[in-house]
């Protein structure tokens, strides 16, 4: 069971990214590829993030915006 993550709108809707829907084989490679992808998830819509294991939400929702 991989990791994955889940974009949601500023309403809170799930939103259907493709490049979101990526599997990772640990956390920590889930968590590499959101620290270089963030910003082109902005650009498609997302204004936060959660991270599933399988069905299993990790964390999240996690706000993207830049502070």
């Amino acid at each position: 069971m991989g990791f994955t993550w889940i974009c949601h709108a500023l309403d809170g809707t799930d939103l259907n990214i493709a490049e979101a829907h990526t599997e990772f084989p640990t956390q920590a490679d889930a968590e590499a590829w959101m620290g270089e992808s963030w910003s082109s998830l902005i650009t498609s819509g997302a204004d936060s993030v959660s991270l599933l294991e399988g069905d299993r939400v990790v964390y999240g929702p996690m706000g993207l915006s830049p502070q």
